[in-house]
């Protein structure tokens, strides 16, 4: 005779009048009882879990570049879910939770955004993103090198521009610290062409790297690692944000 299998779980169910608050919390308590029963969740740890926020992350910019509404929604719950597991391996370690972190975020907003919220001025997006910049660099526990915060694990491509644009706002010429010039002619004035035209030229070094047998990412990554190795460090605070 067959031992009695153990009763399936209930989730905790959704709120029938619904409410932005009562819906994630149904989902902060659905994390939490998989974390419990389910021998996956229950096996992952940051280490193992992040490999798969990133490909969320991708799936999302999928989605969104390519104009799928509902696909976008489908996956930006996804990426919401690792969201609420990584929070919640840090309040399993006694370090924040899901309503520390987004208290954190909240304070950070305000904080960042003292042309809406003080009485800085800032009338463009350059000059928002000059503020944020600002505003960040003078946070607590911050970093002070010039590339402190940008992580040697991004893809060549983002890695190369966030520390070109480090170098350039602490006064910099992100070429000229490595003896490059210019492409010539640069890119079309006009926004489409010239996003064309970018993705064409990229498209051209990938096959000649391809024909040569060289790995396009890796040759990026080393021309970059020259330039944080060869541009200043330690800018001064009136170079300007990084």
């Amino acid at each position: 005779m067959h031992e009695r299998e153990a009763a399936a779980a209930s989730p905790p169910p959704l709120p029938p009048e619904g409410g932005t608050a009562e819906t994630l919390a149904a989902l902060d308590a659905l994390v939490r009882q998989l974390r419990v029963l389910c021998p996956w969740d229950v096996a992952q740890d940051e280490r193992s879990i992040v490999p798969h926020t990133l490909d969320e992350a991708y799936e999302v910019a999928d989605a969104a570049m390519a104009g799928e509404d509902d696909h976008l929604a489908d996956e930006l719950g996804d990426l919401l879910v690792q969201f609420f597991f990584l929070t919640l391996l840090l309040e399993e370690r006694g370090v924040s939770s899901l309503e520390g972190v987004a208290a954190g975020l909240h304070r950070k907003l305000v904080r960042r955004h003292p042309h809406v919220y003080g009485d800085a001025v800032a009338t463009t997006a350059g000059d928002v993103r000059t503020t944020w910049e600002q505003v960040k660099r003078g946070e607590e526990g911050r970093r002070g090198d010039l590339f402190g915060e940008v992580p040697e694990l991004l893809p060549a491509l983002l890695l190369a521009r966030k520390s070109q644009r480090r170098v350039a706002n602490a006064g910099g010429d992100p070429l000229q610290s490595l003896g490059l010039e210019p492409l010539t002619p640069a890119l079309p004035d006009d926004d489409t062409a010239a996003f064309r035209a970018l993705g064409d030229d990229l498209y051209v070094l990938v096959d000649a790297a391809r024909r040569r047998g060289l790995d396009p990412e890796l040759a990026l990554r080393a021309t970059t690692a020259r330039l944080r190795a060869t541009a200043n460090t330690d800018p001064s605070p009136d170079q300007g944000p990084a």
